[in-house]
């Protein structure tokens, strides 16, 4: 058995059982019964402390024939299992602007409960999902108000707004002047 010489074996079997994200990269434990091993802040199961091993660093417990676990990927340096479910639900979002998108969805198409998607989203993004799915309209429409004649209203639609009215607040709130004004102060030659 290794042990880190900062903690005491009982130290790092609590901070693995808190899966204390401050002590990643500190240690990795390792578990005797499944041959896996894990970062500090894993969300797995808590093992059982006579199964438990801890390694300085991953590459000693892959040459002790631990495998990495693949809910926190200790082996991936700078692997954040939050922001790697942030890139996917922003993927979906990006792939799905169009549709009239709900917390709900998203949460069930990267399989998390929308409570928790929101929470984490706020926290690691500063905005909220649907914050962001109105980022990307309005950037949309901003290309299509540059790049073509289409009027507004077909616009507004095409980039997934349901209303005209959410569209002008969202439009105004992200670039300070209206769809019109924008047109006429950036479309070159249309």
């Amino acid at each position: 058995m290794v042990v880190h010489a900062e903690f005491s074996f009982n130290d790092m079997v609590k901070i693995a059982n808190s899966c204390d994200h401050s002590h990643d990269g500190q240690f990795f434990y390792a578990v005797k019964t499944t041959g896996i091993f894990c970062r500090p802040s894993c969300k797995s199961r808590c093992p059982k402390k006579e199964n438990i091993t801890f390694f300085p660093t991953a590459e000693d417990a892959k040459r002790a024939g631990f495998r990495p676990c693949k809910r926190c990927q200790p082996d991936m340096i700078n692997f954040d299992p939050q922001m790697d479910l942030i890139n996917d639900a922003k993927a979906y979002i990006q792939a799905n602007y169009t549709e009239n998108l709900t917390l709900t969805q998203i949460a069930q198409h990267i399989g998390i409960s929308p409570y928790y998607l929101g929470r984490v989203f706020k926290k690691q993004m500063s905005k909220t999902p649907r914050s962001f799915l109105e980022h990307i309209r309005v950037r949309k429409a901003v290309e299509l108000l540059i790049n073509t004649d289409r009027s507004i209203i077909d616009i507004c639609y095409e980039v997934g707004f349901q209303n005209a009215s959410s569209f002008y607040h969202a439009f105004q709130k992200q670039t300070q002047c209206t769809p019109q004004q924008y047109r006429k102060d950036f479309s070159y030659g249309l």
